[in-house]
């Protein structure tokens, strides 16, 4: 099964190997191509990622940047923000074809920065207080998947 679009995963300074490698699990599982940027907490060579049970790190599209500038000037398509600090739930996002989900490290989330700028941001509701947020590989691959599903859909309705 494939579907009519593009989506790129965006994991801004990664710290947890195992949470990176749940992601390119759900990466190579839907064709999205995963980027890190900025300073990661571990190492991605050969070693390293089996060592972590990374046994497909080889079939995943992944793209590396020193910093969101450098990410934004490979791409150019719509990009959207995910933190536990947004207003509006994911599920008001428009999809379209082509699209960046951007994800923050798992300690401190996206820089304030980020989110103050020109991109949208969108959060996953959490229905009880005592919890702060999700844990990164799980918020992934809920919004990854709703927007598979999304486009799955479109390409459906327009054939």
């Amino acid at each position: 099964m494939s579907f009519d679009g593009e989506v790129h995963v965006v994991l801004v300074e990664p710290e947890i190997p195992h949470n990176t490698g749940a992601i390119g699990r759900l990466c190579v599982a839907t064709g999205a191509t995963l980027h890190l940027v900025g300073r990661l907490g571990f190492h991605t060579d050969e070693r390293s990622v089996r060592r972590a049970g990374l046994d497909y790190w080889q079939f995943i599209k992944i793209e590396q940047h020193p910093d969101f500038e450098a990410f934004k000037k490979r791409y150019d398509g719509p990009i959207y923000l995910y933190s536990a600090r947004a207003k509006e739930p994911y599920t008001k996002a428009p999809i379209p074809r082509r699209i960046a989900l951007v994800f923050g490290s798992e300690t401190r989330g996206l820089p304030a920065s980020l989110l103050q700028g020109e991109h949208p941001a969108y959060r996953i509701p959490i229905y009880d207080e005592r919890v702060r947020s999700l844990n990164l590989a799980t918020a992934v691959g809920i919004v990854l998947y709703d927007v598979v599903r999304q486009m799955n859909q479109r390409e459906v309705s327009e054939s």
